[in-house]
């Protein structure tokens, strides 16, 4: 008999953040796979018999193709195994939770998915920016920072998404904030629009730098930050001065 795999989102990094549900499902497991972003603090509610698989992915190496983890859930599942796949964020947010349940649903696994928190809004709420603010913001916009490297072209139709958009949140993309800039910037969008970039979110070590679009790229060189970052773009970004309350210093 086929056991469940558990969809869960680990929520932004600090283990506190993960909801109720969550934690029940690390708590029930009898197979845990985690990922890089999911903060490993959170194993430590797991059964001292649960199979415990890390299955992390850095942009250039992935201790396990996504294939193959979408092969070790189906396994683990036939083997009637209760399975929680522990993902940073959100599954359904850039984290590939969409695939996973595909390949379950074509092998007749049953699976429930557990929303987290994602990133992109907890990240500059630690910072403390508003993803939207009354008379300031009131449309958000997630975007991959990083696309599939198999890609020919960007799928992000910046000449769309430049303006349309009070509040931006990218997602990991370090790398490519020259080209972000660049074409928002190209595309309409105020070259002094304020940006933040926040790295860590939630965490003890979170940093925090704000510029604008035509500034942010030499500030980050500068203080050397990287992923994983949120990269905020939007006038919610000046907010931050009267309301930050976490990295105060």
């Amino acid at each position: 008999m086929a056991g469940k795999v558990y969809l869960v989102g680990a929520g932004p990094g600090d283990p506190k953040l993960i909801t109720v549900r969550g934690m029940e499902c690390i708590r029930e497991a009898d197979v845990i796979a985690y990922d890089r972003l999911a903060n490993p603090k959170l194993l430590e509610y797991a059964r001292p018999d649960a199979e415990v698989i890390y299955v992390g992915k850095l942009p250039d190496r992935h201790s396990l193709p996504q294939e193959e983890i979408n092969a070790l859930l189906v396994k683990k599942a036939l083997d009637g195994k209760i399975v929680t796949r522990l993902k940073g964020g959100d599954p359904f947010v850039f984290g590939r939770g969409g695939e996973e349940a595909t390949e379950l649903a074509e092998n007749g696994i049953p699976f429930e998915v557990v929303p987290g928190v994602t990133a992109g809004i907890a990240a500059p709420a630690y910072a403390g920016i508003p993803v939207t603010q009354r008379h300031v913001a009131s449309s958000f916009a997630v975007v991959a920072g990083h696309e599939c490297p198999g890609k020919e072209q960007s799928s992000i139709r910046w000449d769309k998404i430049a303006t349309a958009v009070d509040t931006l949140a990218f997602y990991l993309g370090i790398k490519n904030l020259p080209l972000i800039c660049e074409q928002l910037i190209t595309h309409g969008r105020d070259p002094e629009t304020p940006v933040a970039i926040i790295h860590w979110g939630t965490m003890p070590e979170q940093r925090t730098v704000v510029g604008t679009l035509t500034t942010i790229v030499d500030i980050a060189r500068d203080q050397q930050i990287e992923n994983p970052s949120i990269i905020l773009v939007g006038e919610v970004v000046n907010v931050r001065e009267k309301i930050r309350w976490f990295d105060t210093n």
